[in-house]
């Protein structure tokens, strides 16, 4: 039997708007306030698209500068991995117009839809196809522009959600180092939580559902709540315990990045001290499935992570979803 071949990360990057909008600036919007923003999400201001860019923009920015990092060019990207919930079309795929941006003109190329866990579960499954040997260069990007279907003049939601991309180069590593451990999960039954209603084949677009604003995000904030600490706790344990790793030995972890209080509160029931898990969501809000590799590039480039450490990434989203990697970092 052929020994699996050790994935791992070798190339961050990231993309975001120029454009940022503060709570100051929501509170000419809405009825709302800094004050109340910042107490109940911990979020101060968010960056927000112009009109003239997609989401395939951000998303071939973000791979470009991952792709740098790795010493990788077009060339050889083998497949590109989208995840998001703002694609530029229906169809082609935001990944092929990524293919295209790019000139990776032998890449294979496909989106995902996970929400807020899509890049957990895009990191998942390009680890397979390096794994057993098919492909050994390959481009995971998150990429969102939420701001495009937020309902500006709902208060619940509008505060919320960023505009990013973040993206990763997977390629083979040394046996020991790259991605320990993954688990994934879903729970439909839950899924009318978080929701964009309309738009799709069960209420197709029409006069009606524009006019009825069922276009933009919906979400049942006390639910979504509950949901997401347990979630995320239980998530992290198992792909730890997958990893033969204990919690001590995990040096720093990645959330999802969605509200502060629901960060805190995960870590506390980990008995993680906040210095160990990065958060960045008070300056770019909740990018949904650019929200982990945006704060994991950030990590990188600050230097909070290093060669030989062990880290966690984690999140949860719609659907309902989840996810979490193992990663022991290096090359």
């Amino acid at each position: 039997m052929n020994r699996l071949i050790s994935v791992g990360i070798t190339g961050t990057g990231s993309c975001l708007p120029e454009k940022e909008l503060t709570n100051f600036d929501l509170e000419k919007m809405v009825d709302t306030s800094d004050e109340w923003i910042v107490a109940r999400t911990g979020i101060s201001k968010r960056r927000i698209s112009d009109d003239r860019t997609a989401t395939s923009d951000l998303a071939t920015e973000a791979a470009r500068n991952a792709m740098k990092e790795a010493s990788l060019v077009a060339e050889e990207i083998d497949l590109i991995i989208v995840a998001t919930v703002t694609p530029d079309h229906g169809f082609p795929s935001t990944a092929c117009i990524v293919q295209k941006n790019l000139g990776a003109s032998k890449a294979v190329a496909f989106d995902i839809e996970a929400a807020c866990s899509g890049f957990i579960y895009g990191l998942t499954i390009g680890e397979q196809f390096i794994k057993t040997g098919l492909y050994k260069n390959i481009l995971v990007i998150g990429a969102e522009t939420l701001s495009k279907i937020v309902d500006w003049k709902d208060r619940n939601t509008c505060v919320l959600f960023g505009d990013g991309a973040g993206a990763v180069v997977l390629q083979p590593v040394k046996e020991g180092y790259g991605i320990l451990a993954s688990s994934l999960g879903s729970d439909g039954a839950s899924g009318d939580y978080l929701t964009q209603p309309a738009g799709g084949s069960r209420i197709p677009t029409t006069m009606d559902t524009v006019q009825n604003n069922l276009h933009y995000v919906k979400m049942d904030g006390s639910e979504v709540f509950k949901f997401a600490v347990r979630i995320m706790v239980k998530s992290a344990l198992e792909t730890i315990e997958k990893s033969c790793l204990t919690l001590e030995e995990v040096d720093y972890v990645i959330p999802h990045q969605a509200n502060i209080r629901i960060i805190e509160a995960a870590a506390k029931k980990l008995k993680l001290t906040m210095n160990k898990v990065h958060v960045n969501l008070d300056k770019y809000g909740n990018m949904s499935a650019a929200s982990v590799p945006v704060a994991l590039d950030e990590a990188v480039k600050e230097g909070k992570i290093k060669d030989g450490q062990i880290i966690t990434l984690v999140a949860f989203g719609g659907g309902l979803t989840w996810g979490s990697s193992v990663i022991r970092w290096g090359k």
